[in-house]
């Protein structure tokens, strides 16, 4: 469900603009560690290595196929499902393949080395660190999927298939066919498709959500001091290690691409009970905070008789 959808936000112009500016530079990011790990030569995620083994076979550049790839996609999602279709799916489809050989020309003009495991290893590590953020980036800005991140939900409503299923079909599809087309299939192939999912919570919950709702705040109240609490609280966010990966990596991606309508029949209960947990905790609060003031008011009230008595005396 994508966030700016019933906001009472009267800027609601302003938290779009700001949050696609956050999504291009998700995409721009992700094309940074999609580039990094085709530079170290320890693969892609299936789509984009499928894209780069079929555009390398008929002599296209990897933004030209990957855009006509994704508007052939996209037409299926805006017949089946176009309420996942925004502004992040244009920035999406139509940057990130540029942007990839806009940074790999770079890269090469910059750097002029002969490849070995260890610059393999480094630009991997980097490259998976940039490709989670950027995910985290354009997914918790929410004005729109990739059309590729659209199929698994689809195809889970519309078949009444578990989404964790459909996805792990796509990728494996996608993988498969990937191999098959001489596109860049490694390590980074694997990790991306299976076990991504706790770097990109460590993003979501240290930084993007944080992003996210600090633009939420500013809109609501343009002004430079709104600006400066934001950029301060995004800097003090710190690091911590996260553990679990394979399922992580489904339910972020089922985040990416929307909710089913059970997944968020599920999602609105669990939050209803929280809600009510939380207003009984406040409710809780507010009652302690009374009887302290008012155990505060008698005892100046006593105090301040017994010194009017001792005056008297």
């Amino acid at each position: 469900m994508n966030l700016l959808e019933n906001s009472d936000n009267k800027h609601k112009g302003l938290e779009i603009f700001l949050k696609s500016i956050m999504s291009f530079i998700g995409v721009a990011l992700l094309a940074m560690g999609a580039m990094l790990c085709k530079q170290g030569n320890v693969g892609l995620d299936p789509f984009t290595a499928i894209n780069i083994g079929i555009s390398d076979k008929i002599g296209l550049s990897l933004g030209t196929y990957q855009l006509l790839a994704n508007l052939f996609i996209i037409l299926f999602v805006l017949f089946l499902d176009r309420k996942k279709i925004g502004i992040g799916t244009v920035i999406n489809m139509v940057g990130a393949g540029f942007m990839i050989d806009w940074f790999s020309s770079i890269y090469s003009s910059v750097f002029h080395y002969e490849p070995t495991i260890l610059t393999g290893i480094v630009n991997g590590i980097l490259g998976l660190l940039l490709f989670t953020l950027g995910t985290s980036l354009y997914m918790c800005a929410k004005v729109g999927v990739a059309p590729y991140d659209a199929l698994a939900p689809i195809a889970s409503k519309r078949l009444r298939v578990k989404y964790r299923i459909c996805r792990v079909v796509q990728d494996l599809g996608f993988m498969v066919s990937a191999l098959i087309a001489g596109g860049p299939i490694g390590p980074a192939t694997i990790i991306i498709s299976f076990f991504a999912g706790p770097l990109i919570s460590f993003w979501n919950t240290r930084l993007s959500r944080n992003i996210a709702a600090s633009i939420v705040e500013f809109s609501k109240n343009p002004s430079g001091k709104n600006i400066g609490h934001g950029v301060g609280g995004a800097g003090r966010y710190t690091v911590h290690l996260v553990k679990e990966s394979y399922n992580l990596t489904l339910i972020t991606q089922e985040q990416l691409s929307d909710y089913s309508d059970e997944e968020l029949e599920q999602r609105v209960q669990q939050t209803a009970r929280t809600l009510k947990d939380t207003k009984a905790v406040v409710r809780n609060t507010i009652n302690q905070y009374v009887m302290l003031k008012r155990e505060e008011r008698r005892r100046k009230k006593a105090e301040n008789q017994n010194k009017k008595n001792e005056k008297k005396q």
